[in-house]
C-alpha cells in the first residue's frame, strides 16, 4: 500500500511538473488560431475591397452589385455582410483601401523627391499620378452617385476629407519652409485642377491639352512658391 502511495506521489509529481507547460501550450495554440483567423478575415476583407474597386472601374457604380463583388472576391454573401452591413459602407471602405495604398506609394516615392523648388513640380506630378489612375475612375463613379444617394454621400465624404488632410500633412512635412496658407492653396488648387483633368480624360478629352494645362499650372505654382519663400 505504501508502495502504491509512493508511486501515486511520484506520478503526481510528474504531472505537477508538466502542468505549467500545458496552459502555455494551449495559449500558444489559441494565439496561433486567433492569428490565423484574423489573417483569414483580413484576406476576405481585402478580396472584397479589391473586387469592389475592379467592379467600379470596369462596370460603373450603377452596374456594381454586391452579388457581383462577392462572385469576383470568391466570398459568400453571408461573409460579406459580416464585414460590411451596407453597400455604401463597402464602397467607402474600398475607396479608403485604395487611397491608403496610393498614399503608401506616395510616401515611398517621397524619399526620392528633390529639394525645393523642384519639389513643387514633382509634388504636382505625384498628386496627378495618385488621382488620375484607378482611384480617379472608381471615385468618380461614387461622387456622381453620391449626388442623389444620401447614404453613399455620408459614407464617402469622411474618407475623401481624410485623404485630403493626410496628403496635405505629407506635403507640409516635405516643404516645412512654405507658409501654411500657401501650401494649402497650392495643394487644393492642384487637387481640383487634377480632378477636372481626370474627368476630361474619362470623357475622352485631348491628352495633349491636359499635359499643356498641367505644365502651365506647374509654372504658376512655382511662381507662387518663389514669391512666398524667395
Amino acid at each position: 500500500m505504501e508502495q502504491a502511495r509512493e508511486q501515486a506521489r511520484n506520478e503526481g509529481d510528474e504531472v505537477t511538473a508538466t502542468q505549467p507547460t500545458q496552459p502555455d501550450a494551449l495559449a500558444g495554440t489559441r494565439e496561433r488560431g486567433h492569428r490565423t483567423q484574423a489573417e483569414r478575415r483580413e484576406r476576405t476583407r481585402t478580396a472584397l475591397l479589391d473586387a469592389t474597386i475592379d467592379c467600379l472601374t470596369e462596370l460603373g457604380y450603377a452596374r456594381t452589385s454586391v452579388q457581383e463583388i462577392c462572385v469576383r472576391a470568391g466570398v459568400s454573401k453571408g461573409a460579406q455582410q459580416h464585414h460590411f452591413t451596407t453597400k455604401a459602407e463597402l464602397m467607402a471602405a474600398a475607396v479608403e483601401h485604395l487611397t491608403n495604398r496610393i498614399q503608401a506609394e506616395i510616401v515611398a516615392a517621397a524619399g526620392d523627391l528633390p529639394d525645393a523648388p523642384d519639389l513643387v513640380e514633382h509634388g504636382i506630378d505625384l498628386i496627378w499620378q495618385g488621382f488620375a489612375g484607378t482611384l480617379s475612375a472608381a471615385v468618380m463613379e461614387l461622387w456622381v452617385a453620391a449626388r442623389t444617394d444620401t447614404e453613399l454621400a455620408a459614407a464617402i465624404k469622411p474618407v475623401d476629407k481624410a485623404l485630403g488632410r493626410s496628403t496635405l500633412r505629407l506635403f507640409h512635412s516635405l516643404a516645412p519652409e512654405m507658409p501654411q496658407h500657401t501650401l494649402e492653396t497650392l495643394y487644393w488648387l492642384t487637387v481640383n485642377l487634377i480632378r477636372g483633368l481626370a474627368l476630361d480624360a474619362q470623357i475622352g478629352g485631348d491628352a495633349t491639352r491636359r499635359n499643356q494645362l498641367l505644365t502651365e499650372w506647374k509654372r504658376i505654382a512655382l511662381g507662387v512658391y518663389r514669391g512666398d519663400v524667395g
